[in-house]
């Protein structure tokens, strides 16, 4: 029976996901019937579902919920935001009672005041009073839904089992209104749910996708990576085999089957990174409701816009980067559009727009957030980090104005004055910049007075396998992320110079400093380097000097259990079998500047 309640609760909380985006979708084109009727759908699954596993507060609420949209559906009753907003709060508390269903108690019953504000919604008549819980419950829903002539739980049994064995034929009439909610005080009966021997689960037959655990498809990424290292190992072994005998049939068989291991351990490794990759639009539509329910309670007209939700990335990244984009949408209705009032005063239309899209590029996913609202000031950012103590006046005084825009990522930073539900406690952007941090990605922002912003997230499209450049430092490899590597140069002493207490080199008019990877490492050495590789750095760029490089792989990085140097983000296996240091350079090169 817990494997069944998980099902449950698992494909219902995807149909509630679709019935929310449908909700706010329906807002903008109220004329949708397919729509409507997608809607309607799916709180009916859920509440076939719900009854099946006699979940009888579950069932109630949905059941109203479906009276409600049946009666929008027969053109009895308009879609208006207060009905839009009386159905997302039955879904919120349908997400309730899936919680407490997880937890494995019988979820209680809705509030009241919800169930009489679909009832009077139901009825046509003003919610305000209903959902302050001023009219009273009625005894039954005054509209009823048409039942289809079989039992609630038979559509949620097919879709699990297929056709049960010794159904009873339909009965024509039955009973619109489920039972009243209450605890069940009967147990659960798993012989109800059994398939009789030989049934052939026809549904299940053409079911071409399973539900994996997070967990094995690590376990399976981690094993393509060690077959990876193995496969780099046997190829350096074949070299030391083979020497000069290139022209043995033996020889050229045994280059024959390396190639071929080879490209199956690539597709192996490529295969396993696909099954993880999941379309961001899955996520991106939750924002929807998110920013429908925020303008509604600020008292504006905000659209959210999603584009490239085709785009895929790892799960891992796509689950991280859910809080910081919560945190720039809210900021988005927040902060950035106006009241309806304030931008017709301004000439621009009282709908306010959110842009929220995806896009890749290369082997790095790009997320922007941009809004058409006020915009921010570099002056006033300026002003309210002094104000606040999140920097001092002399700091602040020599920064351009892109670096002011970067003071909203600092601790304690907030431009309000007083304390809300929403912001004002300084903590939502430095939120933002450390998650996208963790990830290994960068965020970059953009805004002027009026004229809206523009936030740009970059981010790898996986974390499990890290594209890295390969370099020597003191006859011992490294590994640095190719994302930070902008260019590899000579190093010649003669064309250093000193400006103040630091060595630098101009490369295209551009001064950048150099600074010896070995005395960021600690290590000693008796010939300054002769190489360099110019990385980034936030939005600096210095000279890193190095003795050598071995080339670019793609490496799986393994932590170091027990010790966290500092710089280090982990190790990996060379070729012939050494350990590499991968360094983290975000960390390591903290200071510098």
């Amino acid at each position: 029976m817990q494997d069944l309640l998980i099902d449950f609760l698992t494909e219902a909380s995807d149909l509630l996901d679709d019935v929310d985006i449908g909700l706010v979708e329906l807002e903008q084109r109220p004329d949708d019937a397919g729509l409507l009727n997608q809607i309607f759908r799916g709180f009916h699954t859920v509440k076939g579902g719900a009854g099946f596993l006699e979940a009888s507060a579950l069932v109630e609420l949905c059941h109203r919920g479906e009276n409600l949209l049946d009666l929008l559906r027969g053109g009895s009753l308009r879609v208006t935001p207060e009905i839009m907003d009386v159905i997302l709060a039955a879904t919120g508390e349908v997400r309730r009672m899936f919680s407490e269903m997880e937890r494995g108690a019988m979820p209680e019953p809705a509030p009241s005041a919800l169930l009489r504000g679909l009832e009077a919604a139901a009825r046509g008549e003003t919610l305000d009073a209903s959902l302050a819980g001023a009219a009273p419950a009625p005894a039954e829903p005054a509209a009823t839904v048409s039942e289809p002539d079989e039992p609630d739980w038979l559509g949620y049994y097919r879709a699990a089992f297929g056709e049960p064995p010794g159904l009873a034929a339909p009965t024509a009439a039955r009973a619109a209104a489920p039972a009243p909610a209450q605890e069940s005080s009967r147990p659960y009966r798993p012989e109800m749910l059994a398939p009789a021997a030989g049934a052939a689960p026809s549904a299940m037959a053409k079911d071409s996708t399973i539900r994996v655990d997070t967990s094995r498809f690590d376990q399976i990424l981690n094993l393509s990576g060690e077959i990876g290292l193995t496969k780099n190992r046997l190829s350096c072994l074949r070299e030391a085999l083979l020497g000069g005998r290139r022209d043995d049939p033996a020889a050229e068989t045994l280059s024959a089957v390396f190639s071929q291991l080879d490209t199956l351990v690539s597709d192996l490794q490529s295969a396993v990174m696909m099954a993880r990759m999941q379309p961001v639009g899955r996520v991106f539509q939750k924002y929807s409701r998110l920013a429908r329910d925020l303008a509604r309670q600020l008292g504006k007209d905000v659209e959210l816009i999603i584009t490239g939700g085709e785009t895929e990335v790892d799960k891992t990244i796509l689950d991280e980067l859910n809080d910081p984009l919560v945190h720039l949408v809210r900021n988005a209705v927040d902060h950035g559009i106006e009241t309806m009032v304030e931008r017709r005063s301004v000439g621009k239309p009282p709908r306010g727009t959110v842009h929220l899209s995806a896009r890749q590029t290369g082997d790095s996913i790009v997320v922007e957030v941009s809004d058409d609202g006020r915009g921010m000031d570099p002056e006033v950012i300026r002003r309210k980090a002094v104000e606040k103590g999140v920097i001092s006046s002399e700091d602040a005084a020599v920064l351009d104005h892109a670096h002011c825009l970067q003071l909203i990522f600092l601790p304690g930073f907030s431009t309000r004055s007083e304390v809300s539900d929403l912001s004002g406690r300084g903590v939502g952007m430095d939120v933002v910049r450390t998650n996208i941090e963790k990830l290994k990605g960068q965020i970059d922002i953009q805004s002027a007075p009026g004229m809206g912003s523009h936030i740009v997230i970059s981010l790898p499209l996986t974390l499990a396998i890290l594209p890295v450049l390969m370099l020597k430092l003191v006859d011992q490899p490294y590994a640095i992320p190719l994302s930070v590597v902008r260019e590899i140069i000579p190093l010649r002493q003669e064309e250093m110079h000193r400006v103040g207490n630091s060595q630098a080199l101009t490369i295209r008019g551009e001064i950048l400093p150099v600074v010896d990877l070995a005395v960021l490492l600690g290590r000693e050495r008796a010939e300054p380097p002769s190489l360099a590789v110019v990385v980034a750095h936030g939005e600096r760029q210095l000279v890193l000097g190095v003795d050598g490089f071995i080339g670019q792989d793609e490496v799986m990085i393994k932590p170091l259990e027990g010790i966290h140097p500092r710089g280090v983000a982990g190790a990996t296996l060379s070729g012939d079998g050494t350990l590499v240091l991968v360094l983290e350079m975000k960390q390591l090169l903290e200071g510098v500047f």
